[in-house]
């Protein structure tokens, strides 16, 4: 295997795996957020606009981790810092 299949197979698996680490931990978030939510709301029925706006900002917060962790695999895949390098190295 050549050095550029070799950066190419690392570079898939690298976002394989930010990919499934990121997303882990904001799903993990989203359904612990719900789930407070929802308790609260259970308790005071009478706040529940605030507390479904408060919630709907959170849940758009914690999503952005996982946006974050989707651009980093694609910067990895597809515009990958070390492509060029490896690419001049080889001819």
């Amino acid at each position: 295997m050549d050095k550029l299949s070799l950066v190419a197979v690392a570079s898939i698996i690298a976002a394989g795996i930010t990919m499934a680490i990121g997303s882990i931990g904001p799903a993990l978030g989203q359904g612990r957020a719900i789930q407070q939510a929802l308790a609260a709301i259970a308790q005071q029925p009478d706040e529940r606009n605030s507390l479904t706006r408060t919630l709907f900002v959170g849940l758009a917060m914690i999503e952005s981790i996982a946006i974050y962790c989707f651009v980093i695999s694609m910067i990895v895949i597809f515009a990958n810092p070390f492509w060029g390098y490896f690419v001049k190295a080889g001819g």
